[in-house]
């Protein structure tokens, strides 16, 4: 999922040298998107919708559990995951690809922060997070702390944008085996959940970016 450049928690303008960064990672910030797969057993890596395309702005239905153990679903989990993990991306919400449902993928894998630079890891509060689903989440704040950094999105591909994010969450949900789940989620991580479940409610970044640093990619490596 997630993408960045600099902070913006303390100060009124991004870091400076940070954009290079944000533009080699922003593409693990991005959630992926396509149609459920065809064929049985074979990875899928499914077709990115876009914005403007309805499913984005759509309350995507809760799952029960009956369907969350269906061969159908686990089969669209076992997909969701191929697709985040080629593109690479740290998180996938089923409307992303072309399902108006509550589920949702997530891995931060080590491999994509060792190049990171241990202090953008320090503020971002940012570590390896291992992959699993969430479905039907229920956000909740655990305290009033934000923190501002740039995010991105495979569904407004080439482009990013400064979001103010609160840094500690609180996520019930189900996994995948439908069992109820409680997940309590700091920094990064807790901006990642954000992200996600905005997806499964039809709302997208750019709906909370500060507009006035939207920017494609290349402009912010360019004059950022």
């Amino acid at each position: 999922m997630a993408g960045y450049a600099g902070s913006r928690a303390s100060r009124p303008h991004r870091a400076a040298g940070a954009n290079v960064e944000f533009v080699r990672h922003l593409a693990r910030f991005a959630l992926i998107a396509g149609g459920t797969p065809a064929i049985p057993d074979k990875k899928m890596i499914l077709k990115i919708v876009q914005t403007g395309d309805p499913v984005l702005r759509r309350t995507g239905r809760q799952l029960t559990p009956q369907e969350i153990k269906s061969a159908s679903i686990q089969q669209l989990i076992e997909s969701m995951r191929d697709t985040m993990r080629d593109a690479p991306g740290v998180g996938l919400a089923a409307p992303q690809i072309g399902e108006s449902i509550q589920l949702a993928v997530i891995e931060d894998r080590a491999d994509y922060i060792k190049d990171v630079a241990a202090d953008q890891l320090k503020a971002r509060q940012r570590g390896a997070i291992d992959f699993h689903v969430i479905i039907n989440p229920k956000l909740s704040f655990l305290d009033d702390s934000t923190a501002e950094f740039f995010e991105g999105c495979l569904s407004v591909e080439g482009f990013g944008a400064v979001v103010r994010r609160a840094l500690n969450v609180r996520v019930d949900c189900l996994n995948e085996r439908a069992e109820p789940i409680t997940i309590d989620a700091h920094g990064w991580y807790a901006r990642i959940l954000q992200h996600e479940i905005d997806h499964l409610n039809g709302t997208l970044y750019i709906d909370r970016m500060n507009t006035r640093t939207f920017s494609t990619n290349e402009n912010l490596l360019q004059h950022g």
